[in-house]
Order: C-alpha cells, then sequence, then structure tokens
C-alpha cells in the first residue's frame, strides 16, 4: 500500500495547510513539463497528486487512516478485507475458486558472502595488525537507501504477476492439464516491485562498489587460517542483513625463521671450539637480540631453546618458543700452527688421526720420525 504521507514527506498529523504547502512544492518539482527528459516525471506526479487528493479530502483521509490505501476510495469491494478471495479465506480458510490466494513473501534477502586474501609478514603476526583489504562488492544504493524505488515513489502491486509473486502456466498432457509455478522474475516472489524504479540502480536497491576496509587481525594466526567478519560481506536486499566477509591468511616466508604451530625455529652456526667449550652467544629473535648460554660439549644437531620467544597464542595464553639448531663448524682449511694443536690434542686423547700414506710417502714420513 502507497504511504500518500512519505509520498509528500509530511508527518501524519500534518495540517491540511501544511499538506497544501507540501503538494504545491512537489508538483512544481515533478510536472512533466519541468523534467522533459525524466521518463519517469508524469508517474511521480500523477502518485504525489493521488496523495494529495486523499490527504486533502477529511473524509477520504480519515478511511486512509482507518483501513490504508484500499479505504480510502470507500466501498466494500475495494476496501477493508480486499477481495472476496480475501473474505472466503478469512472467514473459511478458503476460496471456492480453484486455488487459495498466494501471500507475498518477504521481500528481505540476505547478502552474499565474499572472500579476500590477506598477506601478512611474520611480524604483523607476532602484534597483529589492522590490515587493509580491497573489496569489489555490493552495496545499498544511496539514491533510493535500499528501497529500489525513485525518491518520492513507493512499492506497487507487481504488473507481472499481479502480486500473486508466482508466475503460472498450464500444458496439456496425456493425464490431463498440469499447472506449474515459477517465482516472478520481475519482483524476485515478493509480488510487489516499484512503481518508478530507482534511476541508479534500476530497482534492484543495491549498487557495485569498490571500497576499502580495515580488518583487525588478531595476533597469533597462522598461514592458511580463515577469519569471518560478520556483516562486511554484500548488503541485504531490501533490509536484509549483510553477508559476512570471509579472510583467508596467508603469511610471507620469513628469512630467518620458520614456524611450527606456535614455535618459531631458526638454525645458529657455532665455531667448533665454542661447540667444545662452551660459549654465550647473541641470537636474532623478532623482537631483537638475545643472549643465548651454549653449554660445553653441545653437538652438532643439538637444539636449545628460548623460552617465550615464538610466537603469540591465539587463546592469549603467553607464545611459544624459539628453538634454535646448533650447526658446528668444521674448518676446512687450517694453518700450521693450528694443525700442530690438533694433532697434540689428538696425541692427548689417544686418537689416531690422518690416514695411510702409500707407497715413498709413508716411508718418508716414518723415517722422518725415526722409526
Amino acid at each position: 500500500m502507497p504511504d500518500y504521507y512519505a509520498i509528500l514527506g509530511v508527518q501524519r498529523d500534518a495540517a491540511p495547510d501544511d499538506i497544501k504547502r507540501a503538494y504545491r512544492k512537489l508538483a512544481r518539482e515533478s510536472h512533466p513539463d519541468a523534467n522533459p527528459d525524466d521518463p519517469h516525471a508524469e508517474d511521480r506526479f500523477k502518485q504525489i497528486s493521488e496523495a494529495y487528493n486523499v490527504l486533502s479530502d477529511p473524509a477520504a483521509r480519515q478511511r486512509y487512516d482507518t483501513f490504508g490505501d484500499a479505504g480510502a476510495a470507500g466501498g466494500f469491494g475495494a476496501g477493508g478485507f480486499g477481495d472476496l478471495g480475501d473474505i472466503l479465506e478469512t472467514f473459511f480458510g478458503g476460496s471456492p475458486f480453484g486455488r487459495q490466494r498466494t501471500r507475498p513473501r518477504t521481500s528481505a534477502v540476505a547478502g552474499q558472502d565474499i572472500g579476500v586474501t590477506a598477506v601478512l609478514t611474520l611480524d604483523d603476526v607476532l602484534t597483529g595488525v589492522a590490515h587493509e583489504v580491497q573489496l569489489d562488492t555490493v552495496g545499498v544504493c544511496e539514491r533510493c537507501a535500499g528501497d529500489g524505488c525513485e525518491p518520492g515513489t513507493f512499492r506497487g502491486r507487481c504488473g507481472r504477476c499481479g502480486g500473486q509473486g508466482e508466475i503460472r502456466a498450464s500444458r496439456q498432457t496425456i493425464l490431463g492439464t498440469v499447472v506449474t509455478s515459477r517465482p516472478c522474475a520481475t519482483c524476485e516472489g515478493t509480488g510487489e516491485a516499484p512503481t518508478v524504479p530507482c534511476t541508479q540502480c534500476r530497482g534492484t536497491g543495491r549498487t557495485r562498489t569498490a571500497r576499502t576496509d580495515k580488518v583487525d587481525i588478531p595476533p597469533g594466526v597462522a598461514d592458511g587460517m580463515t577469519l569471518r567478519v560478520r556483516g562486511r560481506g554484500e548488503a541485504g536486499v531490501r533490509g536484509g542483513p549483510d553477508g559476512d566477509l570471509y579472510v583467508q591468511i596467508r603469511v610471507e616466508p620469513h628469512e630467518i625463521f620458520e614456524r611450527d604451530g606456535d614455535d618459531l625455529a631458526c638454525e645458529l652456526s657455532v665455531p667448533l671450539t665454542q661447540a667444545v667449550l662452551g660459549a654465550d652467544v647473541t641470537v636474532a629473535t623478532l623482537v631483537g637480540e638475545e643472549r643465548l648460554p651454549i653449554p660445553p660439549g653441545t653437538q652438532h644437531g643439538a637444539v636449545l631453546r628460548l623460552k617465550a620467544h615464538g610466537m603469540p597464542r591465539l587463546d592469549g595464553r603467553g607464545r611459544g618458543d624459539l628453538r634454535v639448531h646448533v650447526s658446528v663448524e668444521i674448518p676446512k682449511k687450517i694453518s700450521a700452527d693450528e694443525r700442530r694443536i690438533f694433532e697434540e690434542l689428538a696425541e692427548v686423547r689417544g686418537e689416531e688421526v690422518g690416514g695411510e700414506v702409500p707407497g715413498i710417502f709413508r716411508r718418508i714420513r716414518d723415517t722422518l720420525r725415526g722409526s
């Protein structure tokens, strides 16, 4: 039913003089002669005139306030209960004319969900970040505020399906006449459509738009995880709820650290002397450098830990560890002095060093040793 007060832009308790002033103003603005390039100007002018004819007549206005649009015209057939099928359905639960009258379904439809990918660094994951995402989506039409109607007009009975919300078709078969129905494409099964579609969205109530949103990424998210942000997807249709935004997380590889759950792992090369004698070395972390003790006798491949220097846990309960994988460096080239020291060490430890020297070289070695 049209809202005559909304068409004229007045309150329901507006005085007759206010209604007259509003009508004169809108009539001048919407007259077809003043809008020769607007194909909908004549329809808007007729709606404005219809609204004024009802609201300027005290009796018609009272009927309209009591019964709505149908009551304004007076008469049993056009008022209150609507058509005869409505009356029969109201009192007897159905109609004797072959089928029940279809009630228009709700026109509110939820918006579609959309998905994007957020590319983060390990430092972003450590602290959390307000990440900007670019969205190509569907939003509420600003001109009609999502109603689909040109401003100053209203929704009415769909002309294609007659307000039934469905299109029926019949065909002859060997079993007789078969009647099928499908939702009306014009009104999407609601039974109502804009009398004058919005010129910006063409009656859909939505327009495609590109926008930039900021999504709060919590600390500790992992690569491949998907975050759901409610109400940030496509706009709903005719007042329906907006869809959701799904953000898939992709974390770029780090040049030093690898992630394993809430722990981080890195490799540390230490000289043979430090592995044997022990040392106190500096290692890099995501928040700066830290001192790490190397115990005497550390073996190649040993794993040392720095507690609470890993990634934050999603539940907020602390952080994982930093696992340091030790790689002992074996020198490939040594000086004569270094070789002598290693040989002396081998002699002290009673260890055989060097390989067998074949032929004359072995005899020269034995001679020099006095054997």
